[in-house]
Formats: structure tokens, C-alpha cells, sequence
């Protein structure tokens, strides 16, 4: 049974699966970087439907860019000490979740490397998010699916 589940879950179409979103916010919320969440998520929604879409931010971050973050649909997770390590455990989750079909990561940062390496691992598809400059090129080459999200 499990066998067939996996192989449902691999011929569906992309439009049917579902995503699990996460962005490093302290790496990709950057003024000098542009990215617009907006762009983000209809660039992923092309792979699917997004039931997880989470900015991980510091203690450091402004009320304002909060509330931007939160008017644009993504639950905000304020993290007081190492954001990458936050949501490399919260990703991690949901790569046990039957309910997931895609691990998509928005960040530059090759700290999760291992986090798409265990979604492989599980069946999971992986997608990178991010943009130059110092987009990780051991990030790019873990990921099945890269998005540059200026483009």
C-alpha cells in the first residue's frame, strides 16, 4: 500500500501537490535584494498549492516588516537566537508529513543543504528560492527546482 501511495504521489499533477514553504527572512528580506513574497509564492504555486508558508525573522526585525510579512500571507516566526537552525528544524518536520508532497527553501544560504537532502531522502520534491548575489551554489545543485526569484 505504501508503494502505491508513493507512486500516486509521484505522477500527481503538480497542481494537486502541496507545498511547504520557508524563508529565511534575515537572508532574502534584505531592501538591497528587492524580493517581493508576492512573486515568491505565485512563482512556487506553479508547482503546486502552498498549505505551509512560513518567514522565519529575528528578534531584530522591524514591526513593520512584520506586519508586511503577515499582510502578504505568511505565518511570521520570530526567532530570539539562530533563525537558519529555527527553521531547519521546522522544515525538517514537515518532510514526515504524508500531507506534503514539496520542500521548497528561500534563502542563499547553503546551511540547508542537509534539510533537502532528507526531504530527497523521504520522496520529497525540493525547490530553492532565492537570487544573486551569493546564492549558494551547493544549495542550487541540492535542490531539484531552482527559482530565481527576480527573474
Amino acid at each position: 500500500m505504501a508503494v502505491l501511495d508513493a507512486l500516486k504521489g509521484a505522477f500527481a499533477k503538480k497542481s494537486e501537490r502541496n507545498i511547504a514553504c520557508f524563508v529565511d527572512g534575515p537572508n532574502i528580506m534584505r531592501k538591497e535584494l528587492g524580493i517581493d513574497l508576492d512573486k515568491v509564492k505565485k512563482k512556487l504555486m506553479k508547482y503546486g498549492r502552498i498549505k505551509v508558508a512560513k518567514v522565519f525573522l529575528d528578534q531584530f526585525a522591524s514591526d513593520k516588516l512584520i506586519e508586511a510579512v503577515a499582510n502578504q500571507g505568511f505565518e511570521v516566526v520570530i526567532v530570539p537566537s539562530d533563525v537558519d537552525v529555527a527553521m531547519a528544524v521546522d522544515a525538517t518536520q514537515f518532510v514526515f508529513n504524508d500531507k506534503i508532497d514539496v520542500i521548497a527553501i528561500v534563502s542563499r544560504d547553503s546551511d540547508f543543504k542537509p534539510v533537502l537532502a532528507k526531504a530527497k531522502e523521504y520522496g520529497k520534491e525540493t525547490i530553492v528560492a532565492a537570487t544573486e548575489p551569493d546564492f549558494s551554489a551547493a544549495l542550487k545543485n541540492s535542490a531539484d527546482i531552482v527559482i530565481d526569484v527576480r527573474e
